[in-house]
């Protein structure tokens, strides 16, 4: 939000520089994001001085060409060259001195002393484009003969010089958007510190002229609308607006469009209240109706665009059609022209939920629909008409043909809130004088209608629409008291605190440390998302309001963020990828039979991995090797050792998810902990990516549940050596290590430490459909040491239970 220092000066008296105005914005809750100077003309005119034209006479090497002799106030004349056909002696014009900046739109020239056909100018005679001034270049600008030579040219076209303040406006402080919300801050502030004038914008020069334009008002969604006021100007001439609006609207960056319309929106920027003209001839049976419309309904918007109405956006109707979605945007068929000769002007009062949903239902995003979204002041309803109705009569002139009719079905009611002195105690951390919050509560014109031996019954106005509980009445006081007089206490206070176990942070802490240290990097995407991704997912969780139609479903899965992260980096021409994040995924289940509704719900939290291209980057030592699912098996297998889960104890098979086509899924006590594997080809083709990509991701929730449960032992380090042994067999290419590993477990259980696969082969030397394995396996007593004869009993033992459960043909090694 942009807020004009000049304006602002029209409602409180100020002395502050700019810079100390900010200190002050942003100390209130209004924090400054940015500071710009600027001037009514660009550039402010610097350099350009008023100049008399003494001689005048043709150049001497082109016909089309004059050398002026100018006085511009110095003790010699200037010699300028100049092209234009009026120029003649004894005129007064504007002259820019060389070193000169002229600005016209994005372009700017700086002004030289230079030769032109064998003749020194010394500076350019300007048209008044050149200027800023207008759009003519038929020749100099010619000014009055009572302009005094040498006087600065910004003095004579009185150049206004400007600080606009950008303001980053929180959703709670809508009372501080517009120049009087803000002055009426700063008056609270300030006046706190000794006496302000806080000039309120009135409405005294509204009065009737006739009754000849009588627009009646009819509410029939009095939930979507309170309060409907309106009031018609008759006889109106619409045209190009004075230059002080003009130049009040074009210092925050708004465009002039005509009178009427400006007018509307110098009230929006001065009052905070959104204002909408009507051409009162179009307004069919001379009524407006407020109401929704039949689904499907077709109105055609401002800007010309086509909308297909919902039943439940509100609309500003006539006796036959729709004229405007209420609080959002105008139709074009009532929209103020430069032909309109009679308006109707609306003020209102509409519900911010149902502003906000037809805004993002439409996908407009408009100043009047970011104040209604945040709650308008319904006591300024017709101040602010009657202040704009006054101002039209008086720049567009014509008349007020009407009473203001004003429908307020059930008027609003003041916020009134308790507040307890230790309350504040407890929530600011510092006890403040009873005398001072009063004080600072009259100056936000928050009334005490009671007090009490410990606290004070407050009445709050509708303009502070945030402010309807104590915390929030503390909140405002701590705020004009000040952050920054909360003083620190010295005082160290202290409590021991149980930490469940296991410590959630510290096991995240831990393998997120350790992902890192392998190359990993941590990403963190939105758990809002993409609609495409979950049109046939039921568990998928639909938002009623959404930001965007782009953002409307909560995630199920991290899996997209992440493929979005590949495509979004490789397009930046980083191919080798290592990514992870943890975050929540959530579901709807709707199968709880609790009358709580949000058993319906489940929100947990995973751990997901990415990784594509090749395993590290290319250098000189080792050849470039492509990632695989072996690299990240071991990561995910590595991540379960460090949290104690093992390997043995959890099940496995192939991966049944939507995203991986060959991988595994692990599960413990039935429940599914992990899938991983290589993405599915069609995804990859989704998201448009050539390599391939592997992904896994771990139920984070329920890993650490699982740690929970977990019985840590310790015991002395094995003083006696292990023993390893290698067996090479032919099996059934169906079999599969896991399977191998848990049968050696079972079969050898007290001196089997480990099972290692160290290679595999598949070719013309084993029989088709089988592949052979090289197995080691790892042998250990803790109390004494392996005989050889031990050993080979353990070994047939190993080798007679693969041969008669998986028919092995064992070799040996």
């Amino acid at each position: 939000m942009n807020i004009s220092y000049n304006w602002l000066k029209e409602y409180i008296s100020l002395d502050h520089s700019p810079e100390e105005l900010a200190d002050i914005l942003t100390n209130i809750g209004l924090e400054v994001e940015g500071i710009e100077s600027i001037e009514s003309i660009s550039g402010g005119l610097q350099g350009c001085v008023i100049g008399e034209v003494i001689a005048c006479e043709t150049h001497p090497g082109a016909d089309k060409l004059s050398i002026a002799k100018v006085d511009i106030g110095k003790k010699n004349l200037s010699n300028i060259v100049c092209g234009a056909p009026n120029i003649r002696k004894g005129q007064k014009v504007v002259v820019a001195t060389p070193g000169t900046t002229l600005y016209k739109g994005t372009e700017s020239i700086t002004i030289q002393r230079t030769k032109i056909r064998g003749v020194i100018s010394e500076g350019m005679i300007c048209a008044e484009d050149e200027l800023g001034l207008g759009d003519s270049h038929e020749g100099i600008m010619v000014v009055d003969q009572s302009a005094r030579k040498g006087m600065p040219a910004a003095d004579y076209f009185k150049v206004q010089s400007d600080t606009i303040f950008e303001i980053g406006l929180t959703p709670n402080r809508i009372d501080s958007a517009s120049h009087f919300g803000v002055a009426r801050d700063l008056a609270a502030y300030l006046g706190l510190k000794g006496v302000v004038n806080l000039k309120r914008p009135d409405d005294e020069g509204f009065y009737q002229d006739n009754d000849d334009l009588i627009i009646n008002i009819q509410i029939k969604n009095t939930e979507a609308c309170r309060r409907y006021a309106g009031v018609t100007i008759s006889g109106v001439h619409v045209q190009e607006s004075p230059q002080w609006l003009k130049t009040r609207l074009l210092s925050i960056g708004q465009s002039p469009i005509n009178n009427v319309v400006d007018i509307t929106n110098f009230i929006l920027h001065e009052l905070g209240q959104p204002l909408h003209a009507f051409n009162a001839d179009q307004i069919a049976g001379r009524k407006v109706i407020v109401r929704t419309m039949k689904e499907g309904t077709e109105f055609i918007s401002l800007d010309g665009n086509s909308h297909t109405l919902s039943q439940e956006d509100l609309i500003i109707c006539n006796a036959e059609s729709g004229m405007c979605i209420a609080g959002i945007i105008g139709g074009i068929g009532s929209s103020v022209t430069g032909d309109t000769k009679n308006v109707f002007l609306e003020s209102a009062w509409f519900n911010p939920v149902y502003i906000r949903r037809s805004a993002k239902r439409h996908g407009l995003n408009t100043e009047a629909s970011f104040r209604f979204e945040r709650g308008a002041d319904p006591e300024i309803t017709v101040l602010t008409l009657k202040r704009a109705a006054t101002l039209i009569r008086e720049i567009a002139g014509g008349r007020i043909s009407s009473p203001v009719i004003d429908v307020y079905p059930e008027p609003f009611k003041h916020a009134v809130v308790t507040i307890r002195y230790k309350n504040f105690d407890r929530l600011i951390g510092k006890k403040i004088n009873p005398q001072t919050i009063k004080k600072i509560l009259d100056s936000l014109e928050i009334k005490i209608i009671k007090e009490e031996k410990h606290g004070l019954i407050l009445s709050v106005p509708p303009f502070r629409v945030d402010v309807n509980r104590e915390a929030d009445v503390i909140e405002e006081v701590l705020r004009l008291y000040g952050y920054n007089n909360v003083e620190f206490d010295e005082n160290i206070h202290a409590v021991l605190s149980h930490i469940s176990k296991p410590d959630k942070e510290k096991v995240t802490n831990t393998v997120s440390d350790y992902l890192v240290a392998n190359s990993f990097n941590e990403i963190i995407t939105n758990s809002l998302t993409k609609e495409v991704y979950y049109k046939d997912n039921p568990l998928a969780i639909t938002l009623n309001n959404p930001l965007s139609n782009d953002l409307n479903r909560m995630r199920t899965t991290l899996f997209y963020g992440g493929m979005e992260t590949i495509v979004h980096n490789i397009n930046r021409q980083r191919s080798n990828l290592r990514l992870f994040e943890i975050g929540n995924c959530y579901s709807y289940s709707g199968h709880s039979k609790n009358k709580n509704i949000l058993d319906n719900y489940s929100e947990k939290e995973h751990l997901a991995l990415f990784i594509t291209g090749t395993r590290s980057e290319i250098n000189w030592i080792e050849p470039a090797t492509q990632s695989s699912f072996y690299q990240l098996k071991a990561y995910i297998e590595n991540i379960f050792s460090k949290c104690g889960i093992k390997q043995e104890e959890l099940e496995s098979d192939e991966s049944s998810t939507d995203y991986i086509s060959e991988g595994l899924a692990l599960k413990k006590y039935g429940r599914m902990l992990a899938e991983y594997g290589l993405v599915n080809k069609k995804w990859l083709e989704y998201f448009d990516l050539k390599s391939k990509v592997y992904y896994g991701y771990i139920d984070w929730t329920y890993l650490l549940s699982l740690i929970g449960r977990q019985t840590i032992t310790y015991r002395d380090l094995p003083r006696f050596p292990e023993v390893r042994r290698d067996l090479s067999m032919v099996l059934e290419k169906n079999i599969r290590f896991e399977d191998i590993r848990k049968l050696a477990m079972q079969t050898e259980k007290n001196n089997l430490i480990n099972v290692i696969l160290f290679d595999v082969y598949e070719g013309e030397k084993i029989e088709k459909g089988k592949k052979s394995y090289a197995i080691s396996f790892v042998l250990q007593d803790r109390n004494k040491t392996l005989t050889d004869s031990q050993i080979e009993k353990i070994i047939q033992n190993l080798s007679t239970a693969f041969e008669k459960h998986f028919n092995a043909q064992i070799r040996k090694s």
